[in-house]
């Protein structure tokens, strides 16, 4: 059996939600901060299961690319959405990009990197010992046994 196949990926916790911006929301920075929300994103800590909540009026948000993102190009998104309440589900480790859809928003600042931890690998059972232990036990026993 390899170690692969022993090791399964399990979930320390449960799935959070979280409120992108805290109490500011999905909106223009004050003072084109732009990087007020990344500064946000990289406060937290993300893993796969959990909700990103954008709450938000008279605008919207959009999943890009990196490309996308470092461009403010809002032509292609992976996602769109103008409800004003919108939850994000984040399905797999590694970056994602959110700009705001609404004209020169993005520009100043009302964009973010968030960035999702990687599973922790826990294995699911335990072998009894490893070699390297097995061996050291058997030579503890025997210099026990030679004092006797």
């Amino acid at each position: 059996m390899s170690i692969a196949s022993s090791l399964q990926l399990v979930s320390a916790s449960s799935s959070m939600e979280f409120q992108v911006g805290d109490t500011t929301g999905w909106t223009v920075p004050l003072q084109n901060d732009t990087i007020f929300y990344n500064n946000w994103a990289s406060a937290m800590r993300f893993k796969i299961g959990d909700t990103i909540r954008f709450k938000y009026k008279k605008d919207s948000v959009m999943e890009v690319t990196d490309k996308d993102y470092n461009k403010c190009n809002s032509t292609q998104p992976h996602l769109f959405s103008n409800s004003g309440n919108t939850v994000f589900t984040l399905e797999h480790s590694g970056y994602y990009y959110f700009i705001s859809g609404a004209a020169g928003h993005c520009e100043r600042g009302q964009r973010m990197i968030l960035r999702v931890m990687v599973q922790d690998v826990i294995p699911t059972s335990h072998a009894p010992f490893s070699f390297p232990i097995f061996q050291l036990l058997l030579f503890l026993s025997l210099c026990l046994l030679a004092l006797v």
